[in-house]
């Protein structure tokens, strides 16, 4: 993938996370419920959306972390063993900063 191509579908990607996580704190910023029942329900699904919105923070941080490889001329390798990044790997994963086999070590 080539640096143009690395940087549009990263910053779709991040433009993407940044309209669902503004869903979410909309979702999020609801009164609740008077209702006990549905009170419950709505501190229940809260939760999930309270997770889901951390998932997105931490995936917009790894997203910029890439951007900023992308500019210093570093994205594509390994931080850890500096070795390439595989191209399907890439593909699969914009803005993956680990080889597999460095990935592999942190599961």
């Amino acid at each position: 993938m080539n640096k143009s191509s690395a940087q549009t579908v990263l910053q779709t990607m991040k433009d993407d996370l940044v309209r669902r996580l503004g869903a979410i704190g909309a979702d999020l910023s609801a009164a609740l419920e008077k209702d006990s029942e549905e009170r419950a329900t709505q501190v229940e699904n809260d939760e999930v959306l309270r997770e889901m919105q951390a998932e997105g923070h931490d995936q917009i941080a790894a997203i910029d972390a890439a951007i900023g490889r992308l500019n210093d001329g570093t994205y594509g390798k390994c931080v850890k063993c500096h070795n390439r990044i595989g191209k399907e790997r890439l593909t699969a994963v914009p803005y993956t900063p680990f080889c597999i086999d460095c990935a592999k070590s942190f599961r």
